[in-house]
């Protein structure tokens, strides 16, 4: 009946479509009999690959996984499509004399992040209160997700690894530590409710690698990891930041500065497809490396930092004992070219593959 009735080009929407699963069955249909009615899905991973007895159409289905705004698309939608063009160009004589004007639009991303209901009020009302209230509202519709969700047994598991995930990034070394969701909690109890946390996109696992070899995956402790949370003005608000600690930078943020940043920087990387990404701590832990990048080519070390502070100690060593090709050290600092290090800064993160083998007329 439907076939009849569109004879026109079609595009068909079905928003929520987890909570139909005979919605995701009839995708198979559309492929075999009808090829051309287009089909678009759109959905939260909440739901989809748990609904029991659903016959889904495997081989049928592209996927695309969408983010939160980046920074890069929050300076277009906020600053102006200029200023985001001009870090693709990575003219950075023309970008520096404009560095303030990136530096305020990413103190405000720390606070606003990339939510497109969070960005879109902030872009019409200018309003911090009111973005706040709208992240107070996305977690709490994740708090019932939990529950409408996930098997009943992990649901108060999900809750205190989530709600333990700021604690454990304000620590000076960003090691999940199991002890911190509960006094002598171990691996055993929260490793099912950590994977439904990753496989629901609500946190980023970045594991760790004590030596830097392509695949880095081949060396990775499946032991020891680092959890992020899916955007960064969630972070903000989970932790009650307000908007003057922030924007006007009070020196009782100094201590989250790092986290904040981290989480910043780990969120804009997860946007470059095809991108591993690890970090890195020798055998003693007396190394640690934010971020370790594994483009498929060559292997990319990158040292994160709040400020303008660019001592990098451990990245140091770490290019001492692998002289990798392109090391990276992001901070609030210009942009600059030295013989060993490349310091990005942070406004312009999303344009660290560009730095890859060979690429050195920049």
């Amino acid at each position: 009946m439907l076939a009849e009735k569109l004879t026109q080009p079609t595009l068909l929407i079905f928003d929520e479509v987890q909570e139909v699963p005979r919605a995701l069955s009839s995708l198979k249909y559309f492929y075999e009999d009808v090829p051309q009615y287009h089909i678009i899905c759109a959905g939260s991973l909440l739901g989809i690959a748990l609904h029991g007895g659903t016959s889904f159409p495997v081989g049928k289905v592209d996927f695309l996984t969408l983010y939160p705004l980046s920074f890069k698309e929050f300076l277009a939608a906020t600053t102006g499509e200029r200023f985001s063009e001009l870090l693709d160009e990575q003219d950075y004589q023309l970008i520096t004399p404009f560095k303030q004007t990136y530096i305020d639009a990413l103190k405000q991303y720390y606070f606003v992040g990339g939510m497109p209901e969070a960005v879109e009020s902030f872009i019409e009302e200018k309003d911090f209160i009111e973005v706040r209230k709208i992240q107070k509202r996305i977690l709490a519709a994740y708090e019932q997700d939990f529950s409408k969700h996930a098997p009943i047994d992990i649901v108060p598991k999900i809750r205190m690894v989530w709600n333990s995930i700021p604690s454990q990034l304000a620590k000076e070394s960003k090691k999940f530590i199991y002890g911190l969701v509960r006094e002598g909690g171990r691996a055993k109890e929260y490793e099912a409710a950590i994977m439904w946390l990753c496989d629901c996109g609500l946190v980023h696992k970045v594991g760790r690698v004590n030596a830097a070899g392509i695949p880095l995956k081949a060396y990775e402790d499946l032991k020891a990891f680092k959890l992020f949370i899916v955007d960064v003005g969630l972070l903000g608000c989970m932790t009650g930041l307000r908007q003057r600690t922030l924007l006007d930078g009070n020196d009782l943020f100094v201590e989250f500065k790092g986290a904040l940043t981290e989480q910043y920087v780990c969120q804009q990387l997860k946007t470059i497809g095809d991108l591993g990404i690890y970090y890195y701590t020798n055998d003693r832990n007396s190394c640690e490396v934010d971020f370790i990048l594994d483009t498929g080519e060559q292997i990319i070390p990158v040292e994160v930092k709040a400020e303008i502070n660019l001592k990098a100690k451990s990245l140091r060593t770490y290019c001492e004992k692998y002289s990798p090709e392109i090391s990276i050290r992001t901070s609030m600092a210009d942009f600059k070219k030295e013989d060993w290090l490349i310091n990005l800064p942070l406004y312009a993160i999303e344009e660290i593959c560009e730095w890859k083998k060979g690429n050195e007329e920049i």
